[in-house]
């Protein structure tokens, strides 16, 4: 019965995530959560997928469940879309991102004959009604299962509104969130855990390309009077987004949103700019995957801001990664040790690579999960709270605002050049992502307000920002995921301590200086 689910059924020989399965297989029971378990309605006409984290029409278990639906109940698919404009921190940046991936995706479902309502608010609070309106039509309703930002109360909100069967579906990782109900105090026990129990979910990756299989019946039309009641502020025209830049410039510019945060032309948005990102990393950054902590080199893979809008996801680049190294389930080791490396049978860079797309960053889903306070100064270890309060009162070496560290007016060229990075253009290299926060936390007048500081800076301005792993990474700062380090340390206490003066010796920055600093970088590393 539709109304009822299944643990699936992993086959006792499991596919390469390289490959491509034979047919749909059923969506994993774990990676599923009823909010509303009436049975689909018998008279609905369509099967709605609320897509709001998932944004993407590949590797995506919940459009795998919708499709799911719409075969057992002989009925098409209709794909909304919103955007909301009132939610903290909404800008033109984010905002530009996530409409060039609604025109791919209109691209995209151009004759399918999947129906596709891609929404945005023109006014805060303009789409009061419309999820309603949808459901009231819909057999059943299924949405993305996202633990962080507004989305956790999105989705409750959205129960309330749908009074229609509503499936919550987790794809946000390679291991469902369901896994484990306990948060994990450093990355090596939750890397522990991942190698005594990732294996089996290898073997349940949502399908590659989900709409390639048997096709639901079309959608005739939408539901009578949603253009004259629910008029979005854009419309994405065909071609995608790289051909539409205009129009989505255009749609921005209308909208009740900061547009002091503008967007950053050379990290385009949207699927296919996700796919091209991921090809060149492959080619040409997996290999030196090692230098990833030299600021003059560019090796990162560059795709955070994707996963985070879910326009790429984690399955989607392992099976890449499977393809480009020729890898196997089977070449997995055991037992588990909680090693960062030797675990997956490939090359060191590789390795490292898949440990931060997989630990790191499903650590992060972890604590959004299983922590209430994730985002909160109070969710960190005892020991990082106790030792920060005894040293709260240590003297300041030096004391900035909040706006002088948002327009970087320090005295640090290295710290001031992370910031410039960040404000331009939405991302900053991952090594001085550590050594920004911690200097942070030397010149606020309290570590509580330190905290704040990087929370409202990242979420403003990072293209990645409000993730489980901004949180991760900010908490990280205060001693979370981390022990207690010696000697203590004036403000700092037991909390692990960094330096510019010792990130500019260990690493090279004269060109990342020359790139974002002021004036000549010889100049600039005189300032530390």
């Amino acid at each position: 019965s539709p109304a009822t689910r299944s643990p699936a059924v992993p086959s006792k020989t499991p596919p390469s995530p390289g490959s491509k399965p034979a047919r749909p297989a059923p969506v994993p029971a774990e990676r599923v959560r009823l909010l509303d378990p009436r049975p689909p309605h018998p008279r609905g006409r369509y099967v709605l997928y609320w897509m709001v984290a998932s944004r993407r029409l590949e590797h995506n278990h919940a459009l795998d469940r919708a499709l799911e639906l719409c075969r057992e109940l002989d009925r098409p698919l209709l794909i909304f879309e919103p955007l909301r404009s009132g939610y903290r921190w909404a800008s033109a940046r984010h905002h530009a991102f996530v409409l060039a991936g609604m025109a791919d995706q209109a691209q995209a479902l151009a004759g399918t004959g999947v129906g596709y309502l891609p929404y945005v608010e023109p006014q805060p609070g303009a789409a009061k009604g419309l999820l309603g309106a949808l459901c009231a039509e819909a057999a059943a309703l299924v949405s993305d299962d996202y633990p962080c930002f507004f989305l956790p109360h999105l989705a409750a909100a959205g129960a309330r509104a749908a009074q229609c069967r509503f499936e919550l579906v987790d794809s946000n990782g390679l291991l469902p969130l369901s896994a484990s109900e306990r948060e994990f105090p450093s990355a090596h026990t939750f890397r522990r855990f991942l190698h005594k129990t990732l294996a089996p979910h290898l073997a349940r990756l949502p399908a590659a390309e989900p709409l390639a299989g048997p096709p639901p019946p079309a959608l005739a039309a939408l539901p009578r009077g949603l253009e004259r009641r629910w008029p979005s502020a854009f419309a994405p025209l065909a071609g995608g987004a790289e051909a539409n830049r205009e129009a989505i410039a255009a749609a921005l510019r209308s909208l009740p949103i900061d547009q002091g945060v503008a967007p950053f032309e050379g990290l385009p948005g949207g699927s296919a700019a996700a796919a091209k990102r991921l090809r060149q990393f492959l080619s040409a950054g997996l290999p030196r995957y090692e230098e990833r902590n030299q600021p003059d080199q560019d090796v990162g893979s560059g795709l955070s801001p994707y996963l985070h809008f879910g326009q790429i996801s984690a399955a989607g680049i392992l099976r890449a990664v499977a393809k480009e190294q020729r890898w196997t389930p089977a070449q997995l080791t055991r037992p588990p040790s909680g090693s960062r490396e030797g675990w997956w049978g490939l090359p060191s860079p590789v390795e490292g690579f898949l440990d931060e797309l997989i630990t790191w960053r499903e650590l992060g889903f972890n604590a959004c999960r299983t922590n209430p306070a994730y985002d909160r100064f109070e969710s960190l270890p005892a020991f990082a709270r106790a030792t920060l309060a005894k040293h709260a009162r240590d003297p300041r070496p030096v004391r900035y605002t909040h706006a002088e560290l948002e327009h970087a007016r320090t005295h640090d060229a290295l710290w001031n050049a992370a910031q410039t990075q960040l404000v331009r253009e939405g991302r900053m290299h991952n090594y001085l992502r550590m050594l920004w926060g911690k200097k942070v936390l030397e010149w606020s007048a309290r570590p509580e307000d330190a905290f704040e500081s990087l929370v409202e800076l990242n979420n403003k301005y990072a293209l990645d920002g409000r993730d489980p792993n901004s949180y991760t990474g900010i908490t990280w700062v205060f001693g979370r995921y981390d022990r207690a380090w010696g000697p203590e340390r004036p403000i700092f206490g037991t909390v692990r301590y960094m330096s510019s003066d010792n990130t500019a010796r260990k690493l090279s920055v004269k060109g990342y200086l020359a790139r974002y600093g002021p004036g000549r970088s010889g100049q600039q590393a005189a300032l530390f």
